[in-house]
């Protein structure tokens, strides 16, 4: 790995010498800012060997450095030769402060402005003007230019998502988001699944996220502009399309902008997300550039009755075939002989069994023992592990439904847990329980409610790195914006919006504990004397929770009845579809605490 990595820095600055640049960004994102990238796209991968989802290095002539938040501290010494790049906590020393550290007067700091968004290019070219050096915009990437065997683009066809499992038409979609932008006279959208959602599209250029990769142009009146590669359009998607947009090139979406700017247009883009080459076109076709947010996210997040309906299909559809996979784990892993990648398998495979799985929603994490103490593990042929006896195993997976998106970490004794593995899982479960049963008023944000899933862990001293919850789409993104729960998050919870209820704790070197069900933000009942309107959480996933782990001397009795009803129902609706052995289990699995 070491020579090899050592190699490819070595190309990259030989490269760039040439084009008279001091270094170079590398960001871990493709030119839609997404999750998953495809195979051409893992520039940072292909560059560092980091296989985590998130990360930015950059290499100067005589440095370099690699950034990663805190999922990520532990597996990047894991992959990464520090030899060659120095390690940087994302939040805590971000490349801005490298930068200014690192970097002097006259210095030339390249980046792709396709991989950037507005946002990153403004703060980092601050950064760079703050010791007298630029941020320079390239017009082609050098690392593909020395990636000699880099894989081609992807072509996958687009499918149309039906109306009997979107809710809404295009056109109706359309018509809304249009009386909510009546102030500008276009919206750039640079988000597949803003994009994906709005025109009723799917993709699959990128595993486990079904979103087209296009943008589009939405302008205040007539057709939207989509720009995809022709290849992807079969004859059904173009006709379902060409009522409501017209469709082009990726390549000519320079002359869609420069078109606006001719229009003295007044023209809308997020810049979180928006690519800074795009940013720069309409500065200088002289457009009237607006920013603000996506205005497809909250209404994608606001899941209609019938993506609602989806969503509990799907949950109850992939809790029996976890339920399913939970009962022959308890018998199976026992014996000593299985393997973190054997289980993943064999979970994907009792999804495959119900004949609806059109893919995984992320890449498995099946962590036993230590590895489940990292929180975002990645389990290959070489860290394969075997489960053991009298330790923790936590497996986190979804699944990909026409109908709706999954997503569920559960955390399993094999053998006899010890008093204080007991004792950390009981303060997560507390937690969740909490997130579970909360009630709470309009306008209430996710940072608001974290609390709830930390208290318990935090009355002893205790915490977890990463935040309780995120977004989650409609046979979309398993991880969606804006809504989230951490402790920092501004927007505000809405009904509808379907999240992660997921604390959890890690002790590293020896073992973690997650426990993840997804949630829906409903409308929750008047309270008697109440005088404002309130939300609560209604849990979507179904499946048992391990009650060989649980302190039940740590719970309350509201904690107790929570759980014995959610046992209850999860015990009445995945049931019916068990028998013989598995539905003896799941009964067993099920009882009263």
């Amino acid at each position: 790995m070491t020579d090899t990595h050592k190699t490819r820095v070595a190309l990259l600055r030989a490269e760039l010498k040439k084009r008279k640049l001091t270094g170079f960004f590398v960001p871990r994102a493709d030119e839609f800012q997404g999750e998953y990238v495809p195979a051409f796209a893992e520039r940072l991968r292909w560059l560092t060997n980091f296989r985590g989802s998130a990360g930015i290095a950059i290499v100067t002539l005589k440095k370099a450095a690699i950034f990663v938040d805190g999922r990520y501290v532990i597996q990047v010494r894991q992959q990464v030769d520090e030899k060659i790049f120095a390690p940087f906590h994302l939040m805590e020393e971000p490349p801005a402060m490298w930068i200014a550290r690192n970097l002097k007067k006259g210095d030339r700091l390249g980046f792709d402005p396709w991989l950037v968004t507005a946002d990153q290019a403004k703060r980092l070219s601050e950064a760079c003007a703050g010791v007298g050096a630029n941020f320079v915009p390239v017009e082609t990437n050098p690392i593909d230019a020395v990636w000699n065997d880099q894989p081609a683009r992807p072509s996958a066809q687009l499918a149309t998502q039906p109306t009997q499992f979107a809710g809404r038409t295009g056109a109706e979609k359309i018509k809304d988001l249009r009386k909510g932008i009546g102030s500008v006279d276009a919206v750039v959208l640079t988000q597949p699944d803003s994009v994906s959602w709005l025109f009723n599209l799917r993709g699959f250029d990128v595993p486990h996220t079904p979103v087209a990769a296009a943008y589009a142009i939405l302008p205040a009146k007539g057709k939207a502009q989509i720009f995809i590669a022709p290849e992807k359009l079969t004859e059904e998607v173009k006709a379902h399309l060409r009522s409501n947009a017209t469709t082009h090139a990726p390549k000519q979406i320079g002359a869609a902008l420069k078109a606006l700017g001719r229009a003295k247009a007044r023209v809308l883009i997020d810049p979180v997300w928006t690519p800074e080459r795009i940013r720069e076109l309409l500065v200088k076709a002289k457009a009237t550039v607006v920013t603000g947010p996506d205005p497809v996210m909250l209404p994608k997040a606001r899941k209609n009755r019938t993506e609602q309906e989806g969503a509990r299909s799907a949950q109850k559809r992939d809790g029996v075939a976890v339920s399913r996979f939970l009962f022959w784990l308890e018998k199976e892993a026992p014996k000593g002989s299985l393997s973190e990648l054997e289980v993943a398998a064999r979970l994907k495979a009792f999804r495959e069994a119900t004949g609806e799985l059109r893919d995984l929603s992320f890449e498995t994490i099946p962590a036993s023992g230590p590895h489940a103490a990292i929180p975002h593990y990645h389990a290959t042929q070489e860290s394969n592990r075997k489960l053991v006896r009298n330790e923790i195993f936590l497996i986190d997976s979804g699944a990909q439904y026409i109908d709706g998106t999954t997503d569920i970490t559960r955390t399993v004794i094999v053998g006899t847990p010890t008093p204080e593995m007991k004792d950390r899982f009981t303060r997560v479960l507390k937690g969740m329980i909490g997130l579970s049963l909360a009630r709470f008023p309009k306008g209430t944000t996710g940072s608001q409610l974290d609390i709830l899933a930390r208290q318990h862990l935090w009355s002893a001293g205790l915490d977890f790195d990463h935040g309780t919850g995120h977004g989650v789409g409609a046979y979309l993104s398993v991880h969606e914006g804006p809504a989230r729960i951490n402790k920092s998050d501004r927007t505000p919870l809405e009904a509808g919006m379907i999240l992660s209820n997921e604390p959890g704790f890690y002790k590293q070197g020896d073992y973690g504990i997650r426990i993840e069900n997804l949630v829906m933000v409903h409308e929750a009942k008047p309270v008697s004397g109440g005088e404002r309107p309130m939300l609560g959480f209604e849990t979507l996933t179904l499946a048992p929770i391990d009650q060989r782990l649980i302190d039940v001397g740590l719970l309350s009795e509201v904690e107790r009845q929570w759980l014995d009803a959610y046992h209850a129902r999860v015990l009445k609706e995945v049931g019916d579809y068990l028998e013989g052995d598995e539905l003896v289990w799941l009964n067993r699995a099920c009882a009263p605490l």
